[in-house]
């Protein structure tokens, strides 16, 4: 079962898709994020999902680290439950706790987004983007996993 994992931000959302299996994350891409034209947004995700042949949607959830729920989810319950009606597919949370400084982590770096060219920049905060998101995923497809060893 394919699945595909989202890193909702305010000005951007990292997708990452598995393998068929569901057995591996992959980053994949970075959608700009525009909370009043969420139409267009849901739209390319749709035509993602249809074009991978998506099964289920990994959505991070943002919480500190005492468990819970920061202000920005407010805003990722309403996406949740626009991708749900759009896709007609279920959408889960997974804790997205420290993926996004995990995706930024680069030993040539000297400081959390390094000493870059603008454009090198924007690239690598979209890359870092899609592998939050990949992260998120990750972290599913482990949990599920440890879940089916114990039973």
């Amino acid at each position: 079962m394919r699945l595909m994992g989202i890193d909702y931000g305010e000005k951007r959302i990292g997708l990452a898709i598995s393998d068929e299996a569901g057995d591996f994350a992959f980053a994949h891409s970075v959608v700009d994020n525009c909370p009043t034209c969420w139409g267009a947004v849901l739209e390319k995700i749709k035509d993602l999902v249809q074009e991978k042949n998506v099964a289920q949607i990994v959505l991070g959830e943002s919480v500190n680290y005492k468990g819970e729920p920061n202000p920005i989810m407010i805003k990722i319950k309403l996406f949740k439950k626009k991708l749900e009606h759009k896709l007609s597919l279920p959408v889960v949370y997974q804790s997205e706790t420290m993926t996004t400084s995990e995706s930024l982590r680069d030993p040539g770096r000297t400081g959390p987004r390094g000493n870059v060219s603008d454009k090198r920049k924007i690239f690598k905060i979209n890359k870092n983007d899609a592998s939050a998101a990949a992260l998120i995923l990750r972290s599913y497809i482990e949990r599920q996993s440890a879940r089916n060893t114990d039973a």
